[in-house]
């Protein structure tokens, strides 16, 4: 009877130690993938007729898809650096102060500043191997390429594909369209150049290819993978089994070749048993671009959303985003208010790192929300262009203060009083309902005081730029 029972308690023994150590080697592995310029309709999980995304919407069916997801920025660069600092761009410092300056270029001579504690910095402290696919857009010098904030590895262009001697094209006849003054379009391999005007046609495929590799390499340690495709901004480059299949053209053909390489990394994670240890997430930087009688058919759809890339309208902030870890990740359509800056404490949270001291984060922890527990943790929503606040959103009203739109060449329009509108009711912001709701305006007005009032004045990186003579 001793002996039964001395064999019981050194199996449990032994079985507790077990369990203790696959915990520990079990920390959560995190992808975060970045659409360029893929508006909130461009999807079929979002209701666009003709573009196919099946993987995408497998995604959306086994995780949790947002409906009310919003980035920091109306474009690139600014809201690539709230995403990895989980803080408005007013307070990191990518932000300009005039129409010019609202990314960087390939003339910028400054980058994110090295104050702010990235995403992938963070992690390190827990072990994780962290790594960026794709475009950077946070600084093209060697001083502020990625692997100078806590990447261990980088494979990718330091900015926009149209940087490089290609701007983009017209839509009408596939060919490129207005040469620039730049240098070649360059593709890193950590810190060494690799190539110059890197055959764009196979640039998703060679992506995809390195992201499943990492995750192969990395299949027994924490890893964090930030892939960043290049597309849909334009120029639009799809390769030849996708070239010419979607009914809605060239457009279609590059998100269903993004849809494709989105499957391709689901699928290489439930090969190495790594989808109920994975925590990814698929969103865009900012909404579709849509300049007119410039790119034409080759700008996206933000569905019933108004206006585009470049404005504070629903359609330049608001868009797709799907949050998939199968065993944790709860299947829903989550109506939530959400951010791109959440998923910094968020991540964190998960990874049992501390977010850092002494600095105002502006994201929300919505692990609640994706796991089911909640569906309410972000209540404001802040609206800049550059260095100037636009507009606000609490609960389900928006107000305007100014309103542009997508890359006017017009002042702002201010408004005093702002418009109001309930994007619950109309999403469309169609119906303006300031004069029925004072005590609603006078609320987001002082809300929006409140916030101007604690923003610290940091430089504006944006505005640093070599003079093209």
């Amino acid at each position: 009877m001793k002996k039964s029972l001395f064999s019981v308690f050194v199996t449990a023994f032994f079985l507790m130690s077990a369990t203790g150590f696959s915990q520990k080697a079990k920390q959560p592995n995190f992808i975060i993938i970045l659409a360029d310029d893929l508006g909130y309709g461009d999807l079929s999980a979002y209701g666009h007729p003709t573009i196919r995304t099946p993987n995408l919407d497998k995604m959306a069916l086994e995780g949790t898809r947002f409906t009310q997801f919003y980035v920091a920025a109306n474009v690139c660069s600014p809201s690539r650096a709230a995403l990895l600092t989980g803080r408005l761009p007013i307070r990191n410092g990518v932000f300009g102060t005039n129409s010019a300056n609202k990314v960087f270029f390939v003339n910028s001579t400054s980058g994110l500043p090295k104050r702010e504690t990235t995403l992938p910095k963070a992690l390190k402290s827990k072990g994780y191997q962290t790594a960026i696919v794709g475009k950077w857009h946070l600084g093209s010098l060697p001083e502020f390429l990625p692997l100078n904030y806590g990447f261990d590895s980088y494979f990718g262009i330091p900015y926009s594909n149209d940087m490089g001697k290609e701007s983009f094209r017209t839509g009408k006849d596939g060919k490129p369209a207005l040469s620039t003054e730049n240098p070649p379009l360059p593709l890193y391999r950590d810190s060494k150049l690799l190539e110059t005007e890197p055959d764009q046609d196979l640039l998703t495929k060679r992506f995809t290819t390195e992201v499943t590799d990492l995750i192969i390499r990395n299949k027994n340690k924490p890893f964090f993978i930030y892939y960043a495709s290049p597309f849909p901004h334009v120029p639009l480059h799809a390769s030849p089994e996708f070239a010419g299949k979607s009914k809605r053209g060239l457009y279609g053909d590059v998100v269903e070749e993004l849809d494709w390489s989105v499957g391709q990394i689901l699928n290489k994670l439930k090969e190495l048993k790594l989808d109920n240890n994975t925590f990814v997430v698929f969103l865009s930087d900012n909404g579709p671009w849509l300049m007119k009688s410039l790119i034409d058919e080759n700008g996206g759809s933000s569905g019933l959303l108004y206006e585009a890339k470049a404005s504070t309208y629903e359609g330049g902030m608001r868009v797709p985003a799907i949050a998939w870890m199968p065993g944790t990740v709860k299947p829903q359509i989550s109506s939530a208010i959400a951010t791109s800056m959440d998923l910094y404490p968020t991540i964190l949270k998960w990874a049992g790192a501390e977010t850092p001291s002494n600095t105002q984060l502006d994201g929300n922890d919505i692990s609640d929300i994706l796991t089911g527990k909640s569906d309410k943790v972000t209540d404001i929503v802040y609206y800049y262009d550059a260095n100037n606040l636009y507009a606000i959103r609490k609960g389900p009203y928006k107000a305007h203060f100014k309103t542009n739109p997508s890359y006017s060449q017009k002042p702002a329009a201010e408004h005093n009083p702002p418009l109001l509108y309930n994007l619950e009711h109309d999403p469309s912001e169609k119906f303006e309902i300031g004069s029925q709701n004072p005590q609603v305006i006078e609320e987001l007005t002082a809300a929006f005081k409140k916030h101007l009032e604690g923003v610290v004045p940091v430089d504006a990186e944006l505005d640093k730029r070599e003079v093209r003579k």
